[in-house]
Formats: structure tokens, sequence, C-alpha cells
């Protein structure tokens, strides 16, 4: 009867996973994923209830890959969905170790329950639990893609844990069980703010992990839909289970002192918006700048940039960002930006870009 529930747990999410990319799990990634659903919690593997609908509370795990649009015109299709295959064949198969119920896929994007259908004391835990080893296993995709010559990935998640209604919805023709409500959407917001190979968790999930998690100091932001500004914590590592997030090395890079002109355009829902902005580059080291700006350029928006490499004979015009801030300094305006993904050749070109300066500029 074990094998019978988790065949049809797994026969579900490929189900899930064709609706939403078009295509099946490579066979590896299916072997991989009924392996996880063999030792997964019994939880897991259950069948959720047929219609019954009930307000409870869940702890909600959004993942998104950032600036997967420019691998997309950047690759073939077939290369593309390789890609994204073994990114969410991986985050599956951790997501179903820890007892979570994946609840869709959106493009490149996956959204999993803890606490729906079956609830456990621990379902906020265990949320955080599967971000970490979500980001440690994003480091070993990179290391695979390097080998093959491929682009890296990233992935920012945004967890959240209040009340919701669950339950069945749809028609006789189709239905699915899911959650929705404010506290889904506020994940959904949350996911936004987070950078690459960050994991972000909202107070009410904090306060349900203290003293198992080690975070950052909190910051406060403004949430649409929020009146006043919420709580936030980036996870650092969860100690008791020797997990370390991989994160803090990415800003460890040279930096050098420029003066160059870029351009900018705003990404809104994952779309580039057609308006070009310039600005002028301060700052620039591997995974960010630091730059002059014009006016309206807001803290935690994402950006297309276009920078201009002709110093080592080229321009990058594939780096997309996340602002971290922004400030009026005497009558300039400026903003901190890191990069959530570059292409293997704006990658190099940027490294060799600063390299060349180190060698006769000052070094931050």
């Amino acid at each position: 009867m074990a094998h019978a529930v988790s065949h049809d747990f797994l026969q579900r999410i490929r189900d899930i996973f064709v609706a939403e990319t078009g295509v099946d799990l490579v066979p590896d990634a299916l072997a991989r994923l009924q392996a996880a659903l063999a030792g997964a919690p019994d939880q897991a593997a259950a069948n959720p209830p047929a219609a019954e609908a009930s307000n409870r509370e869940v702890t909600v795990l959004l993942a998104d890959l950032r600036g997967f649009s420019s691998i997309s015109e950047a690759y073939p299709v077939a290369k593309v969905l390789e890609l994204l295959n073994r990114y969410l064949g991986r985050m599956c198969e951790i997501a179903v170790h820890n007892g979570g119920t994946i609840d869709k896929f959106m493009g490149d994007s996956i959204m999993v329950l803890f606490g729906a259908p079956q609830q456990g004391d621990d379902d906020a835990r265990r949320a955080v639990t599967c971000a970490a080893q979500m980001q440690i296993a994003m480091d070993e995709v990179n290391r695979e893609h390097a080998a093959q010559k491929l682009p890296e990935i990233y992935m920012g998640i945004g967890i959240n844990t209040g009340r919701v209604m669950a339950g069945l919805l749809g028609s006789a023709l189709h239905s699915e069980y899911t959650v929705i409500g404010d506290e889904v959407n506020f994940a959904s917001r949350i996911e936004t703010f987070s950078l690459r190979g960050q994991v972000l968790v909202s107070e009410s999930t904090f306060e349900r992990c203290r003293g198992f998690v080690a975070t950052a100091a909190p910051m406060d932001v403004h949430v649409k839909g929020k009146s006043r500004p919420v709580r936030l914590h980036e996870v650092l590592a969860i100690p008791s289970l020797g997990l370390q997030l991989p994160r803090q090395e990415v800003r460890k890079s040279p930096r050098v002192e420029v003066r160059i002109p870029f351009t900018y355009q705003p990404v809104v829902d994952k779309i580039v918006m057609p308006q070009v902005r310039t600005g002028v580059i301060l700052d620039l080291g591997y995974h960010g700048i630091f730059a002059e700006v014009e006016p309206g350029l807001k803290t935690h928006s994402d950006i297309r940039l276009g920078l201009d490499l002709s110093l080592v004979g080229g321009r990058a015009d594939d780096v997309y960002a996340k602002v971290l801030g922004t400030h009026a300094n005497k009558g300039r305006h400026v903003a901190s930006m890191e990069f959530t993904s570059v292409s293997v050749p704006g990658n190099a070109a940027i490294r060799q870009f600063v390299q060349t300066l180190i060698q006769g500029s000052p070094t931050k």
C-alpha cells in the first residue's frame, strides 16, 4: 500500500511539472525524486483529504530563480528546459524529503506547503530546513553547470506562517488542493525582497523557529497591501543541523572606483519595461555596483543593466540586478545594486574589466 501511495504522489508531481513546463521530468530526476519519496515522512506521501475545506495555520515557502529571463534569451529552448528540469527536480526532492507538499510550479518558481494537508508541530522548522537545503543544493547545481560550461543560476526564497483557507479548488473537469489568503500573498511579497542565495522569513515564522535558526539583524520593509512596515529576518544557518547558507561569500570580491556610463530598465513581474534610463557607475565589483542614477529608482526594485565595458572590448547587456538601497548625496541620487543574474560571457567580461582596472586603480 505504501508503494502505491508513493507512486500516486510521484505521478501528481509529474502532472504538475508537465502542466507548467510542457515537458516531463528526465529519468535521472524521476529516479532521485522517487528515492526521496521513499524516505519522506508519512504525511508527505499521503493523499490530501478529498474535499474537506479548512482554515488552518500553514507555512508557505516560495522559491524563485533570479534573472532566469537572461538565460531564456541566450540559450536554445531545449537547453533552457534542461536547466529548469534539473533545478525543479532537485528542489522537489528536498521539499518532499522534508515533508512538504508541492502546491504548484509557476514557470521558474515553486510553492511548497508545510501544514497542509497534514499539520505538525514543527511545520515552520521543516520549511526553514527545506529552504536552507535548497540553497545549499543550488551551489551543487552550479558546480555541475560550471563543469559543463553552463550559466550559474541563483534562487531567492521567502517564507511566511499564518492562517489560510485550504481545500479543493476547481470543477469536475479539473480541481486541485491548494491554499489561498493574505498570508499566501505575503509569502510571495517576501520572496520578491530576497536576493540570490538568500532565505527571508516573516516575523511569525521566525518566532516559531526562535533558537533553531541563526539570523542576521532584522530589517523593516514596506510591503504592498500592508499599512505599516513589516519585519523580515535573513536565515544564515541552522546550527543544530550543521547547515550554513552559502550566500555570504558572494559579496567577497575586489571592487574598483570607476566612472563609466550604463543604462538600466525597470523589470516588473519579470517583464523588462521599454523605458531606458541612464546612470554612471562609481564603484564596480564582480557581483554588484554603486552608481549615480536618475531620481525615482526605488529600493528593492528589479532592473536590467547595460554596461559599457569597452576597455576589454565589449558590453554586458544581459545583467539583472536588485536595488539594495538608494539615497540623495550632495544633490545626486545614488544606489547600490547586487547582480541577480549574469550570462557566462557577461560575467567573464565584468571580471576581466575589474581585474584590469585593479592593477592601476584603488581597490576596496
